[in-house]
This record gives structure tokens, sequence and C-alpha cells, in this order.
């Protein structure tokens, strides 16, 4: 069975009256032979490829997800016809093929092994896709079972999990995350401007060292995910407040380069975007000036550009209607490209994940082995865990409270005194729901931090005690064992 991606160019040559509707980068399943229904009608790619067309308005709009769901379902379609089993036959049937698929994914061949990771996430692909086929009535039988469950959340006390009895149980593990410690993260800003861990200059003679710098204290500060930097434009860039402030400040971002399509609003602290204005207004306009910018698709012309959109090619048009393809063919009227990262040349820079990885290993090399190859998500991580701390010490609310009077600090003030700290790391991350941080955060290290609070609070309050601190770290450790 082939998996391939859509793409309509060309299609003006394929003997069509209409433009394809099929999204670009739609993942579509083919049988060896190409063909999509022989003697005994549409094969069962016909209805796999229907599905996956309704991903994009059935909640999945990111084609990420899409290959997730088709890569899931692809090797089980591929099992069955194999064996000769109808998708849409009988459930003894199919659940019979489901043991044989599962002992095949688990304990068959080394290279055809899923891990238990890989195995739950293909399940719940193929439970959504057999959800949609009883409701569209291609199929009357679905090869699960499943059983509910009670959780309590912080936004709404208990709610009912249902959850699919073909996944498996893992035993729960102290990190299975990435993130930087504060030492780690300065280091790595610190690498990536040309500097050793004491902050002086170590000799390396790297490029657009300002830009790098800075865009890792940016995401470091705001949590924001790859293309959501990657594609962010000068002008989405927050305005620098005239006065420090320890309130964060608001970071809107739109809904065409964030996962999802959903827009959210994060937030920078100010150093960070102090940082980030230095680069802007000194090495990112150096790097715009050295030349016109000729993107490879057709220019799209900006002019009488703000915070909130500008004319595209004479057209009014806001910023979060633009998708990354756009944005990289934007032209302003200086004629330079409006992206926060240039590179040296002035054309936009986007390979991140090269940067991120040879500053790495340089400083695995020249200064602390044990480093680990950081990428953007590694930087996420390390920003909702630094934010779950700040939060749960109190930090903000703190800051709030020392600036509730003040007008351009007043909302969010108001927020940080009065929301749960898993609800402001779920809006800042740009979860649905805090189910999800609450699963985020338990992969990451967050015992440690609840443990640090804990222990911060007794000394603050005079009430430290060695036996006490004793047995509380019992606690944590027999938890850890469980």
């Amino acid at each position: 069975m082939l998996l391939i991606s859509f793409s309509r160019a060309g299609w003006e040559q394929w003997g069509l009256d209409y433009e394809p509707l099929l999204p670009e980068r739609m993942p579509v399943l083919l049988d060896d032979d190409l063909l999509f229904e022989d003697d005994s009608g549409p094969r069962p790619t016909v209805v796999a490829n229907a599905w996956l067309r309704e991903l994009p308005i059935n909640g999945v709009p990111a084609w990420r997800s899409w290959w997730a769901y088709a890569r899931g379902l692809a090797p089980w379609l591929e099992f069955l016809q194999r064996h000769g089993v109808d998708p849409f036959g009988g459930r003894d049937e199919l659940r019979s093929a489901l043991g044989g698929f599962a002992e095949y994914r688990l304990a068959g061949p080394l290279k055809e092994r899923w891990d238990v990771e890989t195995w739950n996430q293909r399940v719940n692909a193929l439970s959504r896709f057999y959800g949609w086929c009883v409701e569209n009535k291609h199929s009357t039988a679905v090869p699960f079972t499943y059983s509910w469950a009670r959780r309590f959340t912080a936004d709404g006390g208990p709610k009912e999990v249902r959850r699919n009895n073909a996944t498996l149980r893992r035993a729960q593990r102290h990190v299975t995350m990435k993130y930087l410690e504060d030492e780690f993260a300065q280091l790595f800003v610190r690498a990536l401007a040309g500097l050793g861990p004491d902050g002086m200059p170590d000799g390396f003679r790297g490029r657009m060292l300002g830009r790098n710098a800075a865009m890792a204290e940016f995401v470091l500060s705001s949590g924001v995910r790859a293309q959501e930097f990657t594609f962010l434009l000068k002008y989405e860039v927050p305005t620098l407040p005239p006065r420090r402030s320890p309130v964060p400040v608001p970071f809107p971002l739109g809904r065409a380069v964030t996962k999802g399509k959903k827009a959210r609003e994060s937030w920078v602290l100010y150093d960070a975007l102090a940082r980030m204005h230095q680069y802007l207004d000194l090495d990112r306009g150096t790097a715009a000036g050295r030349g016109l910018y000729r993107p490879a698709a057709p220019a799209l012309n900006v002019c009488e550009a703000d915070w909130e959109g500008g004319h595209v090619d004479g057209e009014r048009r806001p910023w979060r209607l633009l998708l990354p393809e756009e944005r990289l063919r934007l032209v302003d009227e200086a004629g330079q490209s409006p992206l926060v990262a240039l590179q040296s040349t002035g054309a936009p820079f986007t390979d991140w994940d090269t940067v991120f990885r040879r500053t790495s290993r340089r400083i695995r090399r020249d200064f602390e082995p044990r480093f680990p190859i950081v990428s953007a998500h590694t930087l996420r991580h390390t920003m909702a865990m630094a934010t779950l701390k700040r939060l749960t010490q109190g930090y903000y609310a703190q800051a709030a409270q020392l600036v509730k009077d003040t007008d351009e600090d007043a909302a969010l003030a108001l927020y940080l005194t009065r929301t749960e700290p898993l609800l402001v790391l779920r809006d800042l991350l740009g979860h649905t729901s805090v189910l999800t941080t609450e699963l985020y955060v338990r992969r990451l290290d967050v015992r440690r931090i609840y443990r640090e609070a804990y222990l911060r609070a007794g000394r603050a309050a005079d009430l430290a005690d060695p036996a006490a601190e004793t047995e509380a770290a019992a606690e944590f450790a027999d938890e850890e064992d469980c």
C-alpha cells in the first residue's frame, strides 16, 4: 500500500475543468496497483481517503496531524489486506484481526515492531477512523472496546474520560520531555551570542549571533512553537513598554501560524522583549539593508503596515490570516522581507534546527559534555517548566499586586492574581483543555517544582523543620517509585 502527499501543482495539465479541492499536502492512500475500485466496487482506500479529507473540518486542521492519522491507518489496512480481512466486516473478525495486529506490531519481526507510545498513537487514530465509519454508515462494527474513568482537573472538577482498552499502560517515568535547567538555558543563550559560560567572548565567529540569541531568549520567555516564531513578522513583535515591569507583556499570535489554526495569546518577559527590539534595531537593520529581497514565488508587496495588518498588493489584510508560505513572499516598501529573522544577506531565515543543534554540539565540545541537543521544542518545554515554577511559587501573583493599579498592566494583573497556575499555563501553551496541560506537565519534572515550593513556603513562614523536610522528601520519593 502506498501513502503519497497530494499537490495541486500542474493541475491545469491533468485534463480537469476545475482546480481540485483536495487540500495541499493531504495524505492519499493507494493500493499497489493504483486502482480505487475493482469488480466488487470501491476499495477500502476510498473510504479511508474520504475520512482523511474530512479531518480539516473535524477538528484536525494541521497537515502534520493528517499524516499522523494516515500513518496509523495505512499499516492496519495493509495488514488486513494481506490476511484477507474486510476492514468493514463483522466485529468478531475485526477483533481477531486486531489481536493478530497487536502481536505483529508489539512482538513480531524487529523491523516491524512498534514501541508502546507509537502503538497507542496509532490505535487511537484507528479508533477515530472507525467512529467516523459507523457515523457515516460505512461500517457497523468497531474492533475496540472502551472503559470510562473519572479524572479530576483544575478547571472543572471530575470529568468522565473514555479509554480505549487496546491502548497499553506505561509505567510512569520521572521525565519524558527534555528541558533546560536555568543554568543550561543561560549557557545556551550565551553560546548563541558567541559568549562563554562566564559571559565573555569565547572566540566563536558565527554569523548573526545577535539574532540567534535574541530569538532563543524570546522563545524561552514566550514558549511559542517553531512555526510561530520562524514566520513571525516584525510588525507582530509587541511594543516595548516605556518602563520595565515585573508583569510579562501580552503577545497575541495569529491563527494562520499556530498549531490547529487557533488564535491565542502568550506573553514575553520584559528583558527578552528588550533584547528582541535591540536585535530588530541593530543586527536586523544592518542585514535588511544589504540588498533587495526577491522571493522565489511572486512577491506580495506590503505598505502602510501596523501591528494588526497592512495593505498587501493594494488590499488591507490582517497578519493573522497570512499563512507561512505567504509570509515568505512579503516584501515591504523598502524592498525588504518583514520577517523577524533574516540572514546576513537580508533573505528570510528559517533553519533554526541547524542553529540550535550546532550550538548544542559546540557547548558539549567546549564547555559542558552533559549538555543536551536542543530543539525548538526543548525551549518550549523549558518555558513551561520555568513558568509553572514561578506560578507555583506565587512570583507572578506578587508581581501583579505591585502593578495592579497601573492601566497598561491592570488586565493581566487581575488575571494573574485570580487564575489557577495550570489554567494560566494552559492559555500560554495554547492547549484546548487543562487536561492536556496536566498530561503535558506530568511528563516534565513537576514533582521537584512542588517540593521546592512546599519547602520555600515553610522556610518563609519560619516553619522549617529538618525532620519534616526529611519526611516530605520521603513522601515524594515514594510517589516517584509508584
